[in-house]
């Protein structure tokens, strides 16, 4: 399958810079996996769409301000990194901009130099991985000093940290967020369960190798990167309860999506377990847990659109991307809803 096959044409204009207020009243386009059939709503009337038993299942990862800019020790050269994945209590794997000033053995200080690091090694994917020196709690460091590491097509400053987590987000960990639960609040959450319908969480840290491109021609060639993820026997019960009972398991999230189908037996039932996961899902993909999808409008080309094709159908996505931009949605992390039924 061709990567070209995922293509759609996309104005700059559509692409959301600031998030909605409130959150629940961004747009919401209903799609039938089924027929195709398309309906315009807006995010609080997903409640009309979620039935008595259903499980709605939430990744309750939250982003820590991943991003410091630092100079280099010897020369005061500014650069700026991103932390990607924590290895160990102090090591960490990095993007670093521009990577030619981080060579192996490289020294940086950030802030008033209450916080330092060593450049150790380079990573398969031009990366780094890094050691910090520090006096004190680390995290209560990063938070002092760290930025919000938005998606590099968002502009605009944030000026609240918090519109860049999910009202329910709890275990730190991502360098992005997971962005189709930005829509939901406490107001409607509440509202959701009293209507009888299941919430279950996981945690994925999302890294920002979800957002990378598929640059090979072939997709079936593309590498995902590593994500690690959790689910606890309490969750994995309300999971496996829903299925006996027949009824949906609808995840909010390409990250709930792939981590529910990491975790999934041949059944569609999941055990209580955490570890890493790489898994590319794309059209030909058989779905064995996640019945529903709650997902932003993506990126033309990417493994997310990949993603919700398996799951619609590469010509009914294709159709109704064309059909939000047509009707001037707003995409990405700070866009509008899809809920594939």
């Amino acid at each position: 399958m061709n990567v070209k096959d995922f293509y759609f044409d996309l104005p700059e204009e559509l692409i959301a810079q600031t998030p909605i207020e409130p959150r629940d009243m961004s747009r919401l386009m209903i799609l039938d996996k089924k027929t195709g059939e398309i309906e315009h709503r807006i995010f609080r009337d997903i409640i009309e769409f979620l039935n008595e038993g259903d499980c709605l299942v939430l990744n309750n990862s939250r982003v820590i301000p991943a991003r410091l800019f630092g100079v280099k020790e010897d020369t005061g050269a500014n650069v700026e990194f991103v932390l990607l994945k924590r290895i160990d209590k102090d090591r960490w794997e990095t993007l670093v901009k521009p990577g030619k000033r981080a060579r192996i053995g490289s020294k940086f200080v950030f802030g008033d130099g209450e916080l330092r690091c060593e450049v150790l090694d380079n990573t398969e994917s031009s990366g780094r991985i890094i050691e910090f020196k520090y006096e004190g709690v680390f995290e209560q460091i990063l938070d002092r000093l760290g930025n919000m590491p938005l998606p590099p097509y968002i502009k605009a400053e944030l000026k609240d940290r918090e519109r860049y987590q999910t009202v329910y987000s709890k275990v730190e960990g991502s360098a992005a967020a997971p962005t189709a639960g930005l829509h939901f609040t406490h107001e409607l959450l509440e509202r959701i369960k009293n209507k009888g319908v299941k919430i279950a969480y996981l945690t994925l840290h999302v890294g920002l190798g979800t957002f990378r491109p598929v640059k090979v021609e072939n997709i079936e060639e593309h590498k995902m990167h590593s994500e690690f993820y959790m689910i606890d026997e309490e969750n994995a019960q309300i999971i496996n309860n829903t299925k006996k009972n027949g009824k949906r398991i609808i995840a909010v999230g390409t990250t709930s999506c792939r981590t529910l189908e990491t975790a999934a037996d041949e059944n569609g039932f999941v055990s209580p377990q955490s570890g890493w996961t790489d898994i590319f899902i794309y059209p030909g993909y058989r779905f064995k847990c996640v019945d529903s999808l709650i997902t932003n409008f993506h990126l033309p080309e990417s493994t997310l659109i990949m993603l919700v094709s398996a799951l619609a159908g590469r010509e009914n996505i294709l159709n109704a991307y064309n059909t939000a931009v047509k009707e001037k949605y707003r995409f990405f992390s700070f866009g509008d809803a899809m809920f594939i039924k």
